[in-house]
């Protein structure tokens, strides 16, 4: 089973009269319970398929398939239910609210599902049991500016699993982060992967793109290689 597949997906952007083919026929499966890292230099055109995999933007041309969803045939709204419960988001600036405690920032999902149910008492329970998961559960009413850089993408990784997503994509996850902190949030996406989940992130790090089953690198906009990094004991 593939929790998403490309098949020969570009993605331009108009610019006056110019043309940016940012992607230029991508074709690549990924596998349920996958941990890729998707490498390149700036300007490689693995952002722009992120956002592509996030259903955050359209391909120009090409199919998309997430979780067996012809994203190309749905419209925005059932495109946008569908990305909230199946995907959860990582992002290397964490994108919390600042005016939100801890709390309010991991339930902020539960807050865009399709039948706007208020938050009942199982999912208060488990807002409060990911806090714990990820070492925050003396820390609700905090607000991001309370909190440390790796506390604050702890709140953001407990809120990408507040809807049990079953891909998680992180964009530079361990961008901001000191080396010791990095190695906390690796442990806790490779624990989160071990569970089932498929996890796709883009780095420039080789040291965090070890962490993944292996790594796709970007270059001009198509892929230039797939692989396995070796690990240090193994060179």
């Amino acid at each position: 089973m593939y929790a998403a597949r490309l098949i020969d997906l570009t993605k331009f952007y108009y610019l006056g009269d110019n043309v940016v083919r940012a992607l230029r026929g991508v074709t690549a499966d990924f596998p349920v319970g996958d941990f890729v890292a998707i490498m390149g230099s700036s300007g490689s055109g693995k952002s722009t398929l992120l956002n592509l995999l996030g259903a955050l933007d359209r391909p120009t041309t090409g199919q998309y398939i997430l979780s067996g969803y012809d994203v190309g045939t749905l419209n925005d709204d059932r495109l946008s239910e569908i990305r909230n419960r199946l995907i959860g988001f990582i992002f290397q600036s964490y994108n919390l609210i600042p005016q939100y405690t801890v709390l309010e920032n991991i339930q902020v999902p539960l807050h865009y599902r399709n039948d706007r149910r208020t938050i009942g008492p199982a999912e208060m329970n488990r807002c409060l049991d990911l806090a714990s998961r990820v070492g925050l559960a003396d820390r609700l009413d905090h607000r991001p500016f309370q909190l440390s850089g790796g506390q604050q993408q702890r709140v953001a990784i407990a809120r990408a699993l507040v809807n049990d997503p079953e891909i998680i994509l992180a964009d530079e996850p361990t961008g901001n982060l000191d080396s010791a902190t990095e190695k906390e949030i690796m442990d806790l996406l490779t624990t989160l992967n071990r569970e089932g989940r498929t996890i796709i992130m883009v780095t420039h790090e080789t040291s965090v793109a070890r962490r993944a089953h292996h790594q796709i690198v970007m270059k001009d906009g198509v892929i230039h290689s797939e692989g396995m990094l070796l690990t240090e004991g193994e060179k």
